[in-house]
């Protein structure tokens, strides 16, 4: 008791490391980078156990690089794909015949329709063309040739769910979901749900009906990686019967396994009882609550990878397969040339073939290698995380530093040990990083921290920023000050330049103190107005401010903070003018650029003079943009990729440009406020409808059809004829207009200058 006594304040500071650790596991307190840390260890342990082993039952005949150079660029005819069914079907005699390719539009690439347009049009009085024309129909309707190879066939087509505020619906579902809507409880969510589709012509999934959703990322992990698969997802639109629909990958093992019927099994019965698995046949699979399961991939992806075996589509297609060579095997065809986006980012990598996906699901589910995440996983982790800090916070505080050493590793080899046991042997995904976590900061605090180490840090991270960033900013380093120094890094970040008009002629009418005077009244209000909103200031060049946000602070919103930071700067230049007015001297305007994306920030400079700053050309494109302000006739000019991190601001689009020293167009926006979300009334109405107003404008003036654009814009320049953007606009449409059409023309307006 003594011992405890006298070492409690060290208990004390080891215990706070459980009791954050315990808040995550309870939910109370999610922390992210815990989170993340399991998503980085689920897939290290899924790479280091996985079997690499080639799956012989399951082959993809893939639309690679080659197949598009020796038979044409994609989409291919359907006649061809027919040909390549019939291969597969007859010759090859496959098992199942599985399509991660959707076909949504008709086939027109026979010319059916242009003969049938002449035969009514200008050839319609030549006698027995049109009658002609129909008896050839049938071979020259390539969808309808198609969907007579898919017929009878045990073919799965794809097709994918979409959710949005105003669905859509194209091509057909299956005639009837694979699970009726009372097959789930009410009242409670199961499964993804959508109210939108693309789906195959109703010719072919007439002649497929056992076709399945390509929908694979469902994860709530924000960093797109696809770690679980939908198995079924609730359809509830108007398009098609509502109801339980079933994925590409459980299709094409239903139809390899004499199509067993599919029942949902739950933990208990009550009001909202828990899922737990679905039932195939004798196959039960473990899934969550959105009825997904995690994808126990065989190894890496493509052609290479030894897990499948990869076919050219072109070699099934020229016959240079042997007759029967991949009989009685599944079959999915699937594309990984870049070209045609069906590359996808999962544990084994950012390119990982699509279509492979489906077949390490079809693989896992034949194997029964299937994994789960049970129901017990928060508990386990709360038990967990108790014992282990236990057993620290007293062995730590209590023994040598050697023995404390070698129990903090024994710790957390028993928590990593445990933890792969249960994995590998069966098959139980439990939570790792937030004992991890614990384990190691409860160390660290026990063993090297102290107030000492703490104010020394502190003095050093204050030395080095102090100067830069905001007193509030600083303030939050100091929270944890071991993970900020100045040494350069690349990241996403939103850089601004924001310069002053009219600065000569004002200078030109004030005296030098009073110039001076005047400046660092200008200077201190816009750094305080970047300031609050946890920008860092760069430099002051001349007449120019430059600023930029996401550094040394992470910030996850820092272009709308940005965006923020310069409407408020624009209307405090706006207060200063007043000001100015009354006192009868010159007003100044702004011009402000702003740019996001990849940067390097670090300390950079001579040996003799550094500073803390940003390079790259992401931000030499901000300081063409701060140049293109009046221009338009705008205080604000910002690129596309802000605009596209800062959707809750209220945007009208200006021009896609070519600026000096950029190859590609860039499109370039205005902020009209900072929240689009408080805009309410007849007013944010009549802006509603004035910025779609002046998208069609853009639209048609990027079609060249400069009559309709000026009809358009008419309207626009009536209610305000002064804005310069709405007047330079009808100044191009009218020059347009003498022109020819261009069919080189991209809509993208060059500028030369900087």
């Amino acid at each position: 008791m003594k011992a405890l006594s006298r070492h409690w304040p060290r208990i004390a500071i080891t215990l706070l490391p459980v009791l954050l650790a315990l808040a995550h596991a309870t939910g109370i307190w999610r922390v992210g980078v815990i989170d993340h840390l399991d998503h980085l260890i689920y897939d290290a342990r899924l790479r280091a156990t996985m079997p690499r082993t080639l799956d012989p039952r399951v082959v993809i005949v893939d639309v690679d690089d080659a197949s598009l150079a020796r038979q044409g660029q994609w989409p291919w005819g359907r006649d061809k794909l027919a040909r390549l069914t019939e291969e597969l079907t007859g010759r090859q005699q496959v098992a199942v015949l599985g399509f991660d390719v959707m076909f949504i539009e008709p086939d027109r690439s026979s010319g059916l329709d242009k003969l049938r347009q002449i035969a009514s049009g200008p050839l319609r009085d030549m006698p027995g063309l049109s009658a002609n024309i129909e008896r050839l129909a049938p071979a020259l309707d390539n969808d309808a040739t198609f969907a007579r190879a898919l017929e009878g066939r045990r073919v799965a087509l794809g097709y994918y769910f979409t959710r949005t505020e105003n669905p859509s619906a194209k091509g057909q579902l299956p005639a009837a979901p694979l699970l009726q809507p009372e097959a789930f409880p009410p009242g409670h969510g199961y499964a993804t749900s959508w109210n939108g589709f693309g789906a195959n012509l109703p010719v072919l999934a007439a002649a497929a009906p056992n076709s399945g959703f390509v929908n694979t990322l469902v994860t709530s992990t924000g960093d797109g990686v696809i770690r679980a698969a939908p198995l079924v997802a609730r359809y509830e639109g108007d398009a098609a019967w509502t109801g339980y629909y079933e994925s590409l990958g459980l299709a094409v093992y239903r139809l390899a396994s004499g199509m067993p019927p599919v029942l949902p099994a739950f933990a208990s019965d009550g009001a909202a009882p828990r899922l737990q698995s679905l039932l195939v046949g004798g196959l039960r699979i473990p899934v969550d609550q959105t009825v997904s399961m995690q994808v126990p991939f065989r190894g890496p992806g493509g052609a290479n990878g030894g897990s499948f075996r990869y076919v050219a589509a072109a070699d099934v297609l020229e016959g240079r397969l042997a007759p029967g060579e991949l009989k009685d095997k599944i079959v999915l065809v699937g594309a990984t040339a870049p070209g045609l986006q069906d590359l996808r980012a999962t544990p084994l990598g950012a390119g990982f073939p699509g279509v492979e996906v489906h077949a390490n699901i079809v693989s896992a589910m034949l194997d029964h290698r299937l994994l789960s995440v049970p129901d017990y996983a928060a508990g386990y982790e709360v038990l967990s995380v108790l014992a282990a800090g236990l057993v620290l916070a007293l062995g730590l505080s209590l023994l040598p530093a050697t023995r404390a050493v070698l129990l903090g590793i024994a710790t957390v080899a028993a928590l990593v040990g445990a933890n792969a046991w249960l994995y590998q042997g069966h098959g139980v995904v439990l939570p790792l990083a937030g004992s991890l976590a614990m384990a190691a900061l409860a160390f660290m605090l026990n063993m090297g921290w102290g107030y000492f180490i703490e104010s020394r840090e502190r003095r050093g991270l204050v030395r080095l920023f102090g100067t830069y960033v905001p007193p509030q900013l600083v303030d939050e380093m100091l929270m944890d000050p071991g993970r900020y120094n100045m040494h350069a890094e690349s990241k996403q970040m939103t850089v601004m330049f924001c310069d002053m008009r009219g600065f000569t002629k004002l200078s030109e009418k004030m005296a030098p103190a009073e110039l001076q005077a005047f400046l660092n009244t200008l200077f201190s209000r816009l750094t305080n107005v970047i300031s609050e909103h946890r920008g860092t200031v760069d430099k002051y060049m001349g007449d120019c401010v430059m600023a930029f946000w996401g550094a040394p602070v992470d910030t996850p919103d820092h272009a709308t903070l940005a965006v923020r930071a310069a409407l408020e700067m624009a209307h405090t230049v706006r207060d200063i003018n007043q000001a100015q007015r009354v006192a009868g001297r010159p007003e100044i305007s702004v011009g402000i650029g702003i740019n996001s994306g990849v940067m390097c920030v670090g300390d950079m400079g001579s040996v003799a003079r550094r500073s803390y700053t940003v390079v790259g050309d992401a931000v030499n494109l901000a300081s063409r943009l701060e140049g293109l302000s009046a221009h338009y006739g705008v205080e604000i000019v910002a690129s596309g990729a802000t605009r596209d991190l800062a959707p809750g601001c209220l945007w009208q689009e200006l021009d896609s440009v070519l600026v000096k020293g950029k190859a590609q167009a860039v499109a370039v926006h205005t902020p009209l406020a900072a929240d689009t979300e408080r805009a309410h009334g007849p007013a944010a109405q009549e802006k509603s409808e004035h910025l779609q107003r002046w998208a069609q404008v853009l639209d048609a003036y990027r079609r060249q059809d400069w009559a309709m654009g000026r009809s358009l814009l008419d309207p626009l320049l009536a209610a305000d004829a002064k804005k310069v953007l709405y007047q330079l606009y009808a100044q191009r449409l009218a020059s347009m207009a003498l022109r020819p059409l261009d069919p080189e023309w991209d809509g993208a307006t060059r500028f030369e200058t900087k």
